[in-house]
């Protein structure tokens, strides 16, 4: 960053505003900027360095290359005698690049003091003032700012020798490839500190130097030859680092070995990965990235006089991934419409008619990220169905879809099922399914999610189960604003029969009172008991119930005269899941109001889809495109795999419907192309679709239950 002298001047370079610009962050941080960077140290900062027992710095050797360092000391060896200033005592070793540069007043220096048991840390650029003596300078502070505490794990610091005696006693390895106890240090580490600076364009002294502390799991820098790439996460979006390696691409790095206390010092060349980076495919929380390609090296050897013992994980962390697991998700990318072994790790109950199973991979299977509100499809044994033929061996196995209720971030996939009376597959894993157990399933899909990063507030509505893909993208709206710093404004209506029905009441009340405001969570009974009393566990009776003494009768059912009520006006995307009449009569509410259909996103399971009521089809939402191909006048439809062969008319069937009509068995869950169970492989000819499909297609598969032959082709051969 470059130091500013007019309150009117932005805090920012031109390389931290040209990110900012491309980001969409400028207009937003030119405020933010103003009040966060400051040309003085607050006093919490003062006093918040003052009782550091080390100070990370990022300075610039003669020959132009960033350099990382740490200098310890006891607490005190940094004091703030003014504001604007900062006194430092010292031991740093000759081999250390910082040496030379603390002894030329006028250097520029990056500072950042950070508490490991904590996680604070603040930030500093400055300039060195005045050489005392050859164990302590002063420095004048250009910028002084807080950093958030994301991806910091905690450690706790014990100092195993006095500071002042680690000078001149340090072992010095220089290498300009990396061996193998750096090789291993990388590999391992979840913590390391970069440097970067730019050069003045108007100025031949090199200025604004700028250090930050990377953080993740083990795993997260990888390392290839000389050339490591690293995610780069969400932050302040200050872009200080990546604002100097859009001008000066060169980064100093130092990754330190906090039980031997060697430090490895790297500094070499930067590119930077933008968004959507094939390499960055499957690294989650990764937004965008950076490789480093190393110049030159050193190990000092010895160099902490403490050893910091790890704690935890920092909860932002927790919601990264690693290499590993990015490698292995593009792998599982390619196997998504297969059946994968999914092994039952926990059961819980959530209510007198919900449980709740939760899911991992089994066998090395990886469990793929997925959107909140997306489904899970299972399949299980038909001899395993109370209604099947246990005589039967080849009877078709039961196929049912589910949506995932867990977060996106958690380590699992969590179904919530419903004990239904007919329901063949609810009444299996409700009555069978034990911990242990290895289910069958496709990776999650469909269109029904919620972008957490859009500025429209959102309102979720669900009758009885529809409340699992709510609960799903409530955790994640809560979980990206942890991580984002955005949370995106959400109302949540909940419908029941009872409280001894209701899922989730007490996940949901958590998440709204622990988000600042953002979140609010309402819930609705429609037959309470008689002990059940209203503002009691919940907030409307949906018959009869009071507004501030003001009588509406909702006849069972939420109208528009909640939403009047309790949603201030502003324009709100709509998300309904429940049964069908229950969707059908919120949708239609929900027009009433004047909100239109486009706003109005629904989850739909074969008969449960609701009724839209558009005047221009344009407007709904999650619509296919137009298909520009028409319905073969007829054609011949091939099986490759069965051997069958059939002529086929406009008009007749779909693809499915022929199939079964000749005794096939081929798999499907939802009949309108919404789940993916039926998706089959096009060998030649093309299809065209009756319905509007929301499943994500690609276009060398058909999904049968609702696939027709197109025009333009004399046959359409399947791999089925």
């Amino acid at each position: 960053m470059t130091s500013t002298n007019s309150i009117d001047a932005s805090p920012f370079h031109e390389g931290e505003l040209a990110i900012q610009d491309k980001l969409g962050k400028r207009e937003i941080m030119a405020t933010f900027g103003k009040r966060a960077v400051r040309s003085f140290m607050p006093e919490q900062h003062q006093a918040f360095f003052e009782q550091l027992p080390f100070v990370v710095a990022g300075s610039v050797d003669e020959n132009a290359d960033p350099w990382v360092s740490i200098v310890s000391g006891m607490p005190g060896f940094l004091s703030s005698p003014t504001p604007t200033s900062l006194l430092m005592t010292y031991a740093v070793d000759k081999n250390d690049p910082l040496h030379n540069t603390l002894n030329i007043a006028g250097s520029p220096i990056g500072l950042l003091g950070i508490e490991l048991s904590t996680r604070r840390r603040n930030r500093l650029n400055v300039r060195v003032g005045e050489v005392i003596s050859d164990y302590q300078v002063s420095f004048s502070v250009d910028q002084s700012f807080g950093n958030c505490p994301q991806y910091i794990q905690t450690r706790d610091l014990v100092f195993n020798t006095d500071p002042l005696l680690k000078s001149n006693a340090l072992q010095k390895v220089e290498f300009n490839t990396l061996d193998n106890a750096a090789s291993a240090l990388i590999d391992t580490a979840d913590t390391f500190f970069v440097s970067s600076f730019i050069t003045a364009k108007n100025n031949p002294k090199i200025e604004g130097v700028d250090v930050s502390h990377r953080g993740g799991l083990p795993g997260f820098v990888k390392r290839e030859g000389n050339t490591l790439t690293i995610p780069d996460y969400a932050g302040n979006n200050f872009f200080n680092t990546l604002g100097n390696f859009l001008l000066n691409p060169k980064a100093g790095l130092l990754f330190p070995d906090f039980d031997t206390g060697n430090v490895l010092m790297l500094t070499g060349s930067v590119e930077i990965l933008w968004g959507g980076h094939p390499e960055l495919e499957g690294f989650i929380g990764a937004d965008r990235g950076w490789k480093f390609t190393l110049t030159k090296g050193m190990w000092l050897k010895n160099l902490l006089p403490f050893s910091a013992k790890f704690d935890a994980y920092s909860p932002n962390t927790k919601m990264t991934g690693t290499w590993l697991e990015a490698e292995k998700n593009k792998q599982a990318e390619k196997l998504k419409h297969t059946w994968q072994p999914l092994k039952v790790t926990k059961i819980t109950k959530e209510s007198d008619v919900i449980t709740s199973f939760y899911l991992e991979g089994h066998n090395n299977t990886t469990l793929l990220p997925f959107k909140a509100g997306q489904h899970l499809t299972v399949q299980i044994s038909s001899k395993n169905s109370r209604n099947s033929n246990s005589n039967n061996s080849n009877s078709k196995p039961v196929i049912r879809t589910y949506t995932v209720s867990s977060s996106p971030h958690e380590k699992f996939y969590r179904l919530s099922i419903k004990k239904e009376l007919s329901g063949e597959v609810s009444n299996y894993f409700h009555n069978n399914v034990k911990v242990g157990d290895v289910i069958l399933a496709k990776y999650p899909q469909g269109q029904f999610f919620i972008d957490p990063a859009s500025p429209k507030p959102a309102v979720l509505i669900g009758g009885g189960i529809g409340i699992t893909p709510m609960i799903s993208m409530a955790k994640h709206i809560a979980n990206e604003g942890l991580r984002t710093r955005y949370t995106r404004p959400l109302h949540i209506f909940h419908s029941a029969k009872n409280t001894q029905q209701r899922a989730f009441y007490n996940e949901l009340k958590a998440l709204a009172d622990t988000s600042g405001g953002a979140i609010d969570y309402y819930s609705l009974l429609s037959q309470p008991e008689l002990d059940e009393k209203q503002g009691n566990g919940f907030n409307l009776k949906d018959e009869s119930f009071n507004f501030k003494d003001e009588g509406f009768d909702l006849k069972g059912r939420i109208n528009a005269d909640v939403f009047r009520y309790y949603l201030p006006l502003d324009d709100y995307e709509f998300f309904l899941c429940g049964p069908q009449a229950f969707m059908q009569h919120v949708y239609n509410e929900l027009l009433l109001l004047g909100v239109q259909d486009k706003n109005i996103f629904a989850e739909a399971f074969g008969p449960s889809s609701i009724k839209r009521k558009v005047l221009n089809t344009s407007e709904a939402p999650n619509k296919s495109k137009e298909m520009s191909v028409e319905e073969a006048d007829n054609t011949v439809i091939k099986f490759s795999k069965s051997g069958f062969e059939q002529r086929w008319n406009k008009g007749d069937n779909t693809i499915l419907n022929v199939a079964e009509a000749h005794g096939l068995e081929p798999e499907f869950g939802c009949r309108n192309g919404s789940c993916g169970s039926c998706a089959v492989k096009i060998n030649a000819g093309a299809v065209v679709y009756r319905d509007n499909v929301s499943y994500p297609i690609e276009p060398e598969l058909a999904l049968i239950c609702c696939a027709v032959p197109a025009k333009g082709a004399d046959e359409l051969d399947l791999e089925l």
